[in-house]
């Protein structure tokens, strides 16, 4: 049963009610605070504020817990396929049958399709463009085909929502990814699993490639990893988003945007540009020193975790894929994976790393694993949001369903100046 906790305010006494988790941290419900108390809370980043009621995913950082709909996320890399936990996020449930997930997998391929002219909002840039910048505009550009007549709150147009962006996302990063390529259009294959498409949308218009199985594999566990992170920066940037009632499109956009940045899902692409950076192994110590004085500038990217305070159970998948991945591409002897693998050693092994959990995380290694793909640096974040798409929808979907769903409005802790008088320019 709910316990109510007492705040005092001078001679005041207010009880604010609590609402009980059916895993993990309870909450007090400060809906009424101000109200009762006139104060608002100051809870910067939010890192202590539950911003709304989920059922999708549950996550314990001190004990590095990962569950979707319950599920724990070792089964669900192991056993199962992106797919198969995109039906599992959106539905709440894994499909009964087979059947199911192909009328699942069925519905996805009939979205994979751009609307006319969207090679037109690829053209527009320039060779140089950044991955994100495009991909951020394509989505956004999604809200002009898709805008009459959609109903937010209705259950069929938020379906069909569903389906249309998990369909059209791999299209839209193909594009991306083969901006500067002409002639590289290939069409979705019914034979292949989605991670196989996708790397066939990305390479399969050169001769003679053919689909790795270990490739395809590390890539849907990848996916399947990356699917959703409870309300982190980009998801809670597409329920803020989507909570004005604006286009769908518009909100995952949003997150698309959010994602870009090197704290969260740019931090892929930091640890590329981090391994650049010290060069080769035999710098290692030096740039290991260099991250221990609290004086240098310089960070180890892919180490550590806002959440995790205990090992990322995402990066302990994902590591022996990683091995696989660089044995089978012939890259186990590149230097520059040679110098990740040793520093790897070090920091699972170093007091200084081991007593602060400064373990490898799921960027450490996505990062190289894209690389060992053929995928450029600039790429990594926007492979993210191809993941992180069925994450996205499902959230805004949820959101949407919610009948107490109101608009966000974070409040504020104002420190400008007081009320003063407005003094004409020729008086100052």
């Amino acid at each position: 049963m709910a316990e109510k906790v007492t705040l005092q305010k001078n001679t005041q006494t207010v009880e604010l009610e609590t609402k009980d988790a059916s895993v993990g941290p309870s909450v007090i419900d400060l809906k009424n605070l101000y109200h009762d108390t006139g104060f608002f809370t100051f809870d910067p980043s939010y890192s202590t504020t539950a911003s709304c009621e989920s059922y999708i995913t549950y996550i314990d950082g001190a004990k590095g817990i990962l569950e979707y709909r319950g599920y724990p996320i070792e089964q669900l890399a192991e056993q199962s396929t992106y797919l198969e936990v995109a039906y599992l996020l959106f539905n709440g449930e894994l499909p009964s049958s087979n059947i199911a997930l192909d009328e699942f997998r069925s519905d996805v391929k009939h979205n994979m399709t751009l609307p006319e002219n969207m090679d037109l909002i690829f053209s527009g840039f320039g060779r140089d463009a950044h991955p994100m910048a495009m991909l951020t505009t394509a989505v956004a550009a999604l809200s002009g085909s898709y805008h009459d007549g959609i109903n937010v709150r209705d259950k069929e147009h938020q379906k069909e929502f569903f389906f249309n962006i998990l369909g059209k996302m791999p299209i839209l990063v193909a594009n991306v990814f083969n901006h500067n390529q002409k002639d590289a259009n290939v069409d979705y294959d019914e034979s292949l699993s989605y991670s196989e498409n996708i790397l066939r949308l990305f390479f399969g218009w050169k001769d003679g490639y053919e689909i790795d199985p270990i490739l395809s594999k590390a890539l849907d566990i990848l996916l399947i990893l990356h699917a959703d992170h409870e309300q982190n920066c980009s998801t809670s940037s597409v329920r803020l988003t989507g909570s004005s009632g604006t286009n769908p499109y518009a909100a995952i956009a949003a997150g698309v945007a959010a994602l870009w940045g090197p704290a969260h899902g740019g931090a892929n692409e930091a640890v590329v540009r981090m391994f650049d950076e010290i060069g080769s192994k035999d710098n290692i110590s030096q740039y290991i020193e260099k991250a221990k004085d609290k004086n240098d500038p310089f960070r180890l990217m892919g180490f550590g975790h806002r959440v995790y305070k205990n090992y990322d159970p995402r990066a302990t998948i994902i590591r022996s894929q990683c091995h696989k991945v660089l044995e089978s591409t012939g890259n186990d002897s590149n230097p520059m994976f040679e110098l990740a693998l040793e520093l790897e050693e070090i920091a699972l092994n170093d007091d200084y790393f081991v007593q602060r959990n400064l373990y490898p995380n799921v960027d450490f290694y996505s990062g190289l694993i894209y690389q060992a793909m053929d995928i450029p640096k600039e790429m990594f974040t926007a492979m993210f949001a191809l993941a992180r798409t069925v994450g996205w929808a499902t959230h805004w979907c949820e959101m949407m369903s919610n009948p107490k769903h109101r608009i966000g409005r974070p409040r504020q802790l104002y420190l400008g100046e007081k009320k003063r008088d407005y003094v004409p320019i020729s008086d100052r």
